[in-house]
């Protein structure tokens, strides 16, 4: 099992500890501030392409807040089987956002109306939710796959593939592209004042600083931002005032076709999940091997389907760990599951309140580039030390080279494979699939030599 005593000083707030009600409420809003806008903006992205009336893109942002404090309130509380016991926050998986919109627009070029579209993607989304609910149950049986290298390559390539999101939000976001403001000084400025504030405040010794810098970074950046006139407030307009869950709301149209697409992606996502639940534990200084870390795993990856299954019910988008909050972690210094219930519990709250989502949606770019930029570098660090926990001898550095070089390959050009049959094209046109993928088939080709069976794990290559 691996040491984690070197990294005990790190954490302000341990696993269990329970801080005081103000520090608590400090870390929670931090995780808030990380994860607010990606939480609500696949469903706003979903419904602004799909064009998808302004009343039912504004549910399927609330079922989203509530969907996510369920499903965090299930992990970290860990109801027997149920949960990894971690401070792990669920969100909406990104991973669906192309396929819903891809699945949703062929049914409305073919004249179907909103609600059966809505109808269609809620059933199969819920249907697939199972398969990553059946997959928990043989997690345990698949430790020859899912080692630590196998599992810090995905975390290493969640981290890289984030990067690409924040550096782009750092320079304006897509919308700046499209304007032709994008890098601009007004852009770069706000990013890198909320980059260096964050820093600043990292580099405190006193543990409440570090708790609250990355939310003072946003704020700051966000004042800023408002003073450049850089904040819309449009789409705060003629949003009802409480939005209630209706299960089912949609229907239940379940399309053989669409289930298969889908589910493909379900079953890749658990590779992701396992990924992030492993960074969750690294970083909270537990163990990322032996019964204590399966167990952690499988309750995870159970608790990730069963919550996509209640997402489905109400009407959100599938839900996942959210690799984000690791970054949080490890500049927080704040790992207390007891956090994560004050988390779940503001975020259901909340759900019934649309115009509090869809505030934290006016928060530029930049401001959110400043942030997360250096918090997806975090994750991509934690995976690094995934892999040096596990020893880089010959075999593991072979492993990972190859994985990170068609994994990154990937995320500078994804139709390089798209001569592929597309049921295989899907599973390797996403970078940390790609990488993933590549890592698990490695680690069951390449075979162990004695010799590197009974030596001690080393962070550098062995001598020949």
């Amino acid at each position: 099992m691996s040491d984690f005593s070197n990294a005990d000083s790190e954490l302000v707030y341990a696993l269990e500890d329970k801080p005081p009600f103000y520090q608590s409420l400090v870390g929670a809003i931090t995780h808030l501030l990380a994860i607010f806008v990606p939480m609500v903006t696949p469903a706003l992205i979903v419904g602004t392409s799909l064009q998808l009336s302004t009343a039912t893109t504004t549910y399927l942002v609330s079922m989203a807040m509530i969907a996510s404090g369920i499903g965090t309130w299930l992990q970290v509380n860990r109801y027997g089987p149920i949960g990894s016991g971690l401070l792990s926050i669920q969100s909406v998986n990104f991973s669906f956002v192309t396929v819903m919109i891809a699945l949703g627009g062929a049914m409305k070029k073919d004249g179907f109306h909103e609600e059966l579209i809505l109808s269609s993607m809620m059933a199969v989304s819920f249907v697939g939710a199972f398969l990553v609910v059946g997959s928990s149950f043989i997690l345990p049986a698949l430790r020859r796959v899912i080692t630590p290298t196998v599992s810090g390559v995905v975390v290493l390539m969640i981290g890289l593939s984030l990067i690409k999101v924040g550096i782009i939000d750092f320079g304006g976001g897509f919308s700046a592209k499209h304007s032709g403001t994008f890098g601009n000084y007004e852009n770069i400025g706000v990013g890198l004042l909320v980059l260096v504030v964050v820093i600043g405040f990292n580099c405190c010794r006193s543990p409440l600083l570090r708790m609250v810098g990355i939310a003072v970074g946003l704020i700051v950046g966000y004042l800023t931002a408002l003073c450049l006139g850089m904040v819309d407030f449009s789409s705060m307009r003629n949003l009802p005032l409480i939005t209630m869950p209706v299960p089912f709301k949609f229907g239940f149209t379940f399309d053989i076709t669409q289930f298969l697409v889908v589910g493909t992606i379900y079953l890749l996502s658990v590779l992701e999940a396992v990924g992030s639940i492993t960074a969750t534990a690294m970083v909270s200084n537990q163990p990322i091997e032996g019964d204590e870390y399966q167990s952690r795993l499988k309750g995870g990856v159970l608790a990730d389907g069963l919550v996509s299954v209640i997402a489905s019910a109400l009407g959100s988008l599938p839900l996942t760990t959210f690799s984000q909050n690791n970054g949080v972690i490890q500049m927080t210094g704040v790992a207390s599951r007891h956090v994560g219930r004050l988390i779940a519990v503001i975020l259901v709250l909340l759900g019934f309140f649309p115009v509090i989502g869809r505030f934290f949606t006016t928060i530029p770019a930049p401001v959110l580039g400043g942030a997360m930029t250096l918090m997806f570098s975090m994750i991509a660090i934690a995976g690094i030390r995934i892999i040096i926990s596990n020893g880089l001898r010959r075999r593991e550095t072979l492993i990972v080279a190859t994985s990170l070089g068609l994994g990154l390959g990937v995320s500078y050009d994804p139709d390089v494979f798209r001569i592929l049959p597309a049921s295989l094209f899907v599973l390797v046109e996403n970078p940390i699939c790609a990488g993933g993928l590549t890592a698990i088939i490695l680690n069951l080709l390449i075979p162990l030599r004695q010799k590197e069976t009974s030596a001690t794990p080393v962070a550098t290559e062995e001598p020949e």
